[in-house]
Order: structure tokens, then sequence, then C-alpha cells
């Protein structure tokens, strides 16, 4: 057994292995590289000389690596995405993201709080992905071998796949991990999704790795040719970490309120919210289809004669367990009443006259206070879920509840009214078409609030992902297709192309927000253009229910724990997010600044993540249509 000393050592000794590595695999690609010679550039993306792309007659994108000494030149924002430029933009966001706000010498992005910290590390590990995936697809599109990536494109691939995987492997270290396990239980959960999200990708990677071997790259022998990828190393240490907060966060499953449904806060009043029951959805269906197994019982301590044995329990791949608990939390959610009239999950129920403690009461014992709040993210995580349920069972109903979803969260946005008088108009979750938390108008977005647009589109993205044709897992096998799920896949896709054009306008939206620095600020709706001219008819979105998210959490008897002496107002726990005190003094018709996204906290590395999560899913459209 490792006790925390011991892992202490082993954490650092395993960081110095990794940082010499990546030492001796950067020699590596200087040896195999230096004879090569950059492509001329034949198009820039709008005056950005970070990320030059040259379109290929047949397709395929070819990187161009960025000169360090034009870094400091870029300025002046792009003018708008298109599909010629939509990759580049991608991978220019993502190096703004982590040149701007990560510390390598940290392993984390600094001025994120924890929950997203671990975002932050999804999206990074989700964009790799993407990368990877559409740079072998460059190499299948050439029919011409002589036109395939030579050596010197694969040394550029891969160093640019290096340069964010180094990011990602010393995040493990840079986590607050000993911090988030005392935290809420949707906190523990993003955690969980984060380094699946890891694993994916280097499993991904791993295996489309392949393509980079070229017959052109003599020299190498067949034994080199055949090492599997150094990532693939991190799998068991991303896993355990996984295995370890699915196991501390499942202990929010309760039966004995509502009759099921997980508790968001174990030091609150019991809440009852979408986010914290959509991300044990989303996290037991990924256990099951992508956690490659852990017996690593610590960091838990061994049992001893006196204590009882609190070490961390094995776990299979695909167990059965993890798909019974997305199944059974799936149908809580469903028939929980927790959408409101337009189709939208609304925040959370909690219990009326609950009191709790060991003398208290448990009150109505139901979900029967709802609060009426909206988040984009609510409407997001869902969709991962809903489609691992697919992937899982084949059965279509799943797939049918995310797109009636999408379909009112389009309708919410103002996507009918775009272009219109009333465009303007709040139509639940934004307006022109704009998706819209109800704190970006106010200026009034926490860290919280600033990440949940980008939470959306990752999951948007991932319920909309090509099907397999083999399609639903039985353990570790696969269960063959029959016609119905050919038919189900094509109407699939044919669903979600009706989305495309909604993507792409949100994703210019965020795009026109960029600063003279390159970074995407969170209110998409609007530019600081549109301020010059009077922002008429925009009318700041309506308050409904409690945005404990952005302002803290209320410590009243509907919030507090019995015998929680604090006074009455904000949370302790929440104290750092709050900003009820700008919302007053930031309304958008007393607009002091003449760019809207200057207002609160500015620009952030959450709001930036958004938009790279926005991009992300307009460019995975362009990568189809190839």
């Amino acid at each position: 057994m490792i006790t925390q000393q011991g892992q202490t050592k082993y954490g650092a000794s395993f960081l110095l292995l990794l940082l010499l590595y990546f030492g001796c695999t950067s020699l590596i690609f200087q040896w195999f590289g230096r004879s090569a010679k950059l492509q001329d550039t034949s198009a820039k993306v709008h005056g950005n000389p970070l990320f030059d792309t040259q379109m290929e007659s047949e397709g395929a994108w070819v990187l161009q690596v960025p000169d360090p000494a034009q870094q400091e030149k870029v300025k002046t924002p792009w003018k708008g995405l298109d599909e010629m430029t939509t990759f580049a933009a991608m991978l220019d966001a993502l190096q703004v993201m982590q040149s701007h706000f990560y510390s390598i010498s940290l392993g984390q992005w600094p001025d994120a709080i924890d929950w997203t910290a671990a975002v932050l590390g999804t999206q990074v590990s989700a964009t790799l992905s993407t990368m990877t995936a559409s740079w072998h697809k460059d190499y299948d599109l050439q029919s011409d071998a002589a036109r395939r990536p030579t050596s010197d494109d694969a040394v550029l691939y891969e160093n640019e796949i290096n340069r964010y995987f180094t990011h990602i492997a010393s995040f493990y270290f840079g986590e607050n991990a000993f911090s988030l396990r005392t935290q809420a239980y949707d906190d523990m959960l993003w955690v969980v999704l984060g380094w699946l999200e890891a694993v994916k990708f280097v499993n991904l990677h791993s295996k489309l790795q392949g393509f980079l071997q070229s017959p052109v790259r003599t020299g190498i022998d067949e034994v080199q040719r055949n090492i599997s990828w150094y990532g693939e190393q991190f799998i068991p240490q991303f896993a355990h970490r996984a295995h370890l907060f699915y196991d501390l966060a499942s202990k929010g499953w309760d039966t004995s309120l509502c009759g099921g449904g997980m508790v968001w806060n174990p030091y609150l009043a019991p809440y009852k919210n979408a986010i914290t029951n959509e991300l044990f959805i989303a996290a037991s269906i990924e256990m099951y289809l992508y956690f490659p197994g852990d017996d690593n019982a610590s960091p838990f301590v061994a049992k001893n004669k006196a204590a009882v044995d609190t070490t961390l329990p094995p776990a299979k791949a695909h167990e059965p367990k993890y798909l019974e608990n997305a199944v059974e939390a799936y149908q809580w959610l469903k028939t929980s009443k927790m959408k409101n009239a337009k189709g939208l999950y609304v925040d959370g129920f909690h219990i009326k006259d609950w009191r709790g403690g060991p003398n208290g009461s448990e009150g109505s014992g139901k979900c029967d206070i709802r609060s009426e709040m909206v988040y984009t993210y609510n409407q997001g995580v869902i969709l991962s879920a809903l489609r691992g349920l697919w992937d899982a069972t084949g059965t279509k109903e799943y797939l049918d509840d995310g797109h009636e979803l999408i379909h009112s969260v389009i309708k919410a946005s103002g996507w009918e009214s775009r272009g219109t008088r009333k465009r303007w108009q709040w139509a639940g979750l934004g307006r022109n078409g704009v998706m819209e938390d109800a704190c970006d108008s106010h200026g009034t977005c926490s860290q919280n609030g600033h990440t949940f647009k980008g939470i959306f589109f990752h999951h948007l993205r991932l319920f909309c992902a090509p099907m397999d044709i083999k399609s639903c897992h039985e353990g570790d096998d696969m269960k063959p297709s029959n016609e119905a799920d050919e038919q189900v896949i094509a109407s699939h896709r044919k669903n979600c192309a009706t989305y495309e054009p909604w993507i792409w306008h949100n994703a210019q939206a965020a795009y026109m927000t960029r600063d003279e620095n390159g970074e995407i600020g969170t209110w998409w709706g609007v530019r600081a253009s549109d301020t010059e001219s009077g922002f008429d008819g925009v009318e700041p979105s309506p308050k409904v229910g409690t945005d404990y998210r952005n302002e803290g959490v209320p410590l009243d008897e509907l919030w507090r724990l019995p015998g929680d002496e604090a006074p009455q107002g904000m949370s302790s726990v929440d104290m750092e997010v709050s900003n009820r005190e700008l919302r007053d003094e930031n309304l958008v018709q007393d607009l002091a600044f003449k760019d809207p996204n200057d207002r609160g906290r500015g620009r952030t590395v959450e709001s930036h993540s958004g938009g790279l999560a926005v991009i992300r899913a307009a460019w995975s459209i362009t990568d189809r249509k190839r």
C-alpha cells in the first residue's frame, strides 16, 4: 500500500520521468526533422501569422509551424469564420488559451477554480482528439500516395499533439485532487469526465498514429516503427483518478428523498439539481463504455485491526453496474418533472419543510419546490449521456429525447426571430439565435457562468459525433448492427445536419468577441460595434429563480443545514464566485464600456474555453463534409 508520503515521492519521480521523456522526444523529433523545410504559406487566416494553413487541391489541411517572433504582433481580431479557416481558428483558440492562461510549471490554469479546471482539461483533450482525427482524415483523403503527409509533416503534427498533451499530463499532478474530494458531488463528476476524455484521446491517437509511420521515413528500424505511442503509459493513472472520483461521487445517490436522484452538495440542505444528475448519468455511461479498468486501491489507507476497510475496490472495464446506474438515473431524471414549459431543464428541486438532522424532519420527502432558473449547461451534459446510452443499448428513445431537447434549445435561443425586429428580445436561453446565459447581459457571470456555454457545445458535439455501424457494446464485445440500427444512424445523422446553421451562427458570434489579444468573451450575442449603435431594442434577461451559480448560495432555511448559524445572505462556500454587487451597475441600458465583454470579470480562461468549444463544434461540421 502506498502511503501519502510515498505517493508524493512517486508523483515527483513520475513527473521527473515525464520531463525527461519530453526532452528526449524533442531531440528525436529534431533528428528526424533536421532536413525538413517548411512549406511556403499559400493562405493566411485573416492576417493571423500564428496558424497559417495551406489547402491542397484534394481537401487536406497542412499545418504550418507558428513563428514565435510573430506571436506578439497578432492584435487584430479576425473578421469571421468560414469553412477554409475554421480549423486554423480552432488551433489558434487552443494556442491562446494555453499560452495566455496555462502555467506549465504549476501544471494548471492558475486563475481557474477547481471544477472549471477539470472542464478546461476536458476541452483540451477533446480538441486534441479532433486534431488527430482531422489530420488522419487528411491522409485518407489523398488518393495520391506522393501527396500524403511526409516525414516533415509527421514531425509537425506530432509536435503539436505533444505540445498540448504535455499540459494534460502535467495537469494530472497540478489538479487540486485532494480538495476536490471534499467538494460537491458535481465537482467530483467533472473530474471523472475529464480524465475519461483524456483516456479516449490517448486511445484514439495511439490507434491513428500509424498514419505518421510513412514509408519515406527511412532510418527507422522495424522495432522502433512498432513501438506504441508514449501517451499510453498515462492511461492507468488517468483511469484511476476517474475511478476514484466516480466512487466518491456515487455516494450522492439518495433514495430517501424524491424516490431517487443525486444530491448536489453534502454540506447544504438536500437539493437535487439537474446538473449533478446529468453528470452522474454521463459519468456512469462513460465509465461503462471507456473506462479500461483499475485495480489500484490507493490513495485510501489500508485497513488495520481497528479500522474499517476504506480501500478503493477494483473495477473492470464494461462493468454492468455502470450501465445500470446510468439507466436508473436517467429514468429518474426523465420522470422528475424538471423541464419547464419551453422544454428546457430548470435547475432543480428542494424538499418542502425539510429540516433534517438526527431529530429533524424529512418534510414532505418529495421534490416539490422547483427552482425555475435555467442554465445553458443543464441542456448540454445530458446530450452526451443520451448518446452513450444509445451506444450501450441501441434503444432509440435515448436519441429521440436528445433531439427533442436540442430543438427546444434552438427555439429558446431566438433562432426563429433572428434578423427581425424582435431579434434582441429574450427568448428563454438567448436572443437572435445566439445562446446566452441570464448573467451575460448583466455582466454578472461568475467563473461558473463563464464556463456554461462551452460545456453545452462540447456535449452537443459528442451527441452528434459520427456513429459506427457497429454500434452497441455488450461487455467486451461489439453487438453486430442490424438494419434497424442503420436506419436509426441515418435518421440521427440527418437530424444533426439540421443543427449545422445554428452551430455556425453561434461559432461566428463567439468568434467575433475576440479582443486584440485573441481572447474570447462570454456574451456572444453582442459585439463592441453593437454598443456604438446603441443596442437598440436589447433588453436584459429577466431574473427567474435563484441564480446561485453566479450570485452565490443564499443561507436561508431552504438552503442551509439545521444548526448552521451563519448569517442570512451569501454562502461561505460560494462567496468567491459572487457577483451580486455587479448586477445593478452593469445593466445593459447603462453600458459604460465600448466592449460589453469587458464588464464584470472580463474575458477569462473559462469564457475563452467556451469559444474554443463552439469553434471546434463548427469545424466538426466542416470535417464531416470532406
